[in-house]
């Protein structure tokens, strides 16, 4: 199966004349955790709703695997290219309902593998969705993404709703998911406020700009970057 990723090649999202994103040319990795960081407003949702064809550039183009976005089946992207958000939205009825809405044909065996490869216990499949707490619901929804089969998963600033414990859970489970002796071996197109998570996180970082890039590199690279509002952005400042 190809690495290639994702290639975006001059993509503007929105008006012209006030653009969400504006001549963006980056590739993005499937394998490893790519960190996109910015300010508020910097274009960072709107570029992983770019990536999950839940928007489509104005103009420009975006390749997954070398082929354009524009060309592929959408519901076969995403399962490929799975998505979690900042608030965990869980559906009515059991956790198990909610994994067999990633796959329909989910055996309770298979369920509970997922429940495990999530760090909850088996016990869970039977409880009601909507009666856990934050941290478990991101859970469980994390697990109903992976059920999927994903190879890359979008994660929209996925802890920001969470306290410090369960965010410490979820970023200990996407770098497990993410290495490359792991038997998921998923990767990650991360959006991150936090520094401090970015630093944790991060192979790779894609720094945006009011609309564009500003920076793309390793940490490292950017810690070196002189521009400061690069050097910010990966909490190293001047």
């Amino acid at each position: 199966m190809s690495d290639t990723g994702f290639e975006l090649r001059d993509v503007w999202a929105g008006e012209r004349a006030n653009p969400r994103l504006a001549g963006v040319s980056v590739d993005l990795s499937p394998v490893g955790i790519t960190v996109v960081a910015g300010a508020s407003g910097s274009g960072k949702s709107s570029l992983l709703r770019l990536l999950n064809r839940l928007d489509v550039p104005t103009e420009g183009t975006i390749r997954w695997d070398g082929t354009s976005l524009a060309d592929v089946d959408v519901l076969r992207h995403r399962r490929e290219v799975g998505m979690v958000f900042q608030r965990p939205t869980v559906a009515p009825g059991s956790v198990i309902d909610n994994l067999r809405m990633g796959a329909a044909d989910l055996d309770e065996e298979s369920a509970g593998d997922l429940c495990r490869l999530v760090t909850l216990d088996p016990s869970f499949l039977d409880r009601n969705a909507a009666e856990l707490s934050g941290g478990e619901q991101q859970r469980v929804c994390l697990a109903r993404t992976i059920a999927t089969g994903p190879r890359v998963i979008l994660a929209d600033e996925p802890t920001a709703s969470l306290d410090p414990e369960a965010t410490e859970v979820i970023e200990a489970l996407a770098l497990h998911l993410a290495e490359p002796d792991s038997q998921a071996r998923i990767g990650w197109i991360w959006v991150s406020h936090d520094t401090g998570q970015l630093r944790r996180l991060a192979d790779r970082v894609v720094v945006l700009a009011n609309g564009s890039i500003s920076a793309a590199g390793t940490v490292a690279e950017l810690d070196a970057d002189p521009a400061p509002e690069v050097r910010r952005a990966v909490g190293r400042p001047l």
